[in-house]
């Protein structure tokens, strides 16, 4: 099984390296009051633009979650929405934050655990669109001996200190009554982990895929011992705009999240072309895009409409985000859980035409 070869700095990164880049912005900047979803100045109804074409810039990461994002652009769907999009690729989001503070970026692709650290620390912005959420990309891997999570008690595991997977596992701890203290965990990031699975050097590691199926191809002693299959809304890819970039450029986030949801359309309707747009970006065959997309779940926009503006929907974003709010701050990780209700803005996903 040929799998391709990947930075392992995709979207999820250190939160240590989060927390660096958000003291080096200044949060303190971002202190002035914004507007709230409901507020009629910054509804995409009653917008108003600037003389010229609209423009945004959005930092990503080099992720399979960004595919329609990628289609869109290529394809024209946002020039013809009227939206000039600048997209500037990060080897880690958090590259992207004290250019996202400063206002030089419009908009960003975080993880929940990223977007609810930022909520924590001031900075203002709003939650537009949920790009995706991993729904059997993200696995912990384990020996055949070990029988269930709470064997993992007294065991080594590797995976990667302040990651989405160190907190995807610690909260799969939790479940099974068990906490970090009754582990020892091996710092290494998915795709090292994956490897020292695969050579037998450590019983249980935390990787996703490609890594962690080549490991379980060349290791017969293993199998996936969860997944976020599992734990569905642990893990999701989000965009966000500042807040004060949306009250002054409504027309923009529309033409953004109808952009999305054309590109996401065209790759189902055209699977062949749309897998090649997005491959050659990550350098890999369009086979290969199309195994590993099977991890996750792109919404479309009747979903995203759920998740962002139904309070009353088992998928709405804001229960799954006060649990993660929760659990940060338990694990010393944030200093106070910031008001999550302002942060998603179905709006535009209600506005939407595609």
């Amino acid at each position: 099984m040929n799998l391709p070869k990947i930075s392992r700095w995709t979207r999820r990164q250190t939160l240590w390296m989060l927390s660096g880049a958000i003291a080096g912005a200044g949060l303190h900047a971002c202190s002035s009051p914004s507007p709230t979803p409901s507020d009629q100045s910054s509804s995409p109804a009653n917008s108003s633009t600037s003389p010229g074409p609209m423009s945004a810039s959005m930092g990503i990461t080099t992720w399979i979650g960004n595919t329609p994002l990628y289609i869109a652009q290529e394809k024209g769907f946002f020039k013809d929405l009227g939206l000039d999009l600048k997209i500037k690729v990060f080897d880690s989001v958090a590259q992207g934050f004290p250019a996202f503070t400063a206002g030089q970026l419009d908009g960003l692709a975080p993880v929940t655990s990223e977007a609810v650290t930022l909520a924590s620390k001031g900075l203002d912005f709003r939650i537009v669109v949920v790009e995706d959420t991993s729904v059997g990309a993200d696995v912990i891997l384990a020996r055949n001996s070990i029988g269930s999570i709470k064997d993992f008690k007294g065991k080594k595991i590797a995976v990667e200190l302040g990651g989405i997977g160190h907190f995807f596992l610690l909260q799969v701890l939790v479940e099974a009554g068990l906490t970090e203290k009754d582990v020892s965990l091996v710092n290494l990031p998915p795709d090292a982990a994956a490897a020292a699975f695969q050579s037998g050097n450590i019983e249980i590691a935390y990787s996703y895929s490609p890594f962690s199926d080549k490991a379980i191809v060349a290791q017969t002693d293993g199998r996936v011992i969860y997944s976020s299959k599992q734990m569905p809304t642990a893990i999701a890819d989000l965009y966000i705009f500042n807040s004060k970039f949306i009250q002054a450029n409504p027309k923009a986030i529309l033409a953004f999240v109808e952009g999305n949801f054309k590109g996401l359309e065209f790759l189902k309707t055209n699977p062949k072309e749309g897998l090649a747009i997005m491959a050659k970006h990550l350098n890999i065959t369009p086979d290969d895009l199309a195994q590993q997309l099977k991890g996750i779940q792109m919404p479309d926009l009747k979903t995203n409409i759920e998740m962002l503006g139904n309070p009353n929907s088992d998928l709405h974003l804001l229960k799954p985000m006060t649990k993660m709010a929760e659990f940060l701050k338990q694990q010393g990780k944030i200093d106070t859980i910031p008001d999550l209700t302002k942060l998603l803005d179905a709006q535009y996903v209600k506005a939407a035409k595609v």
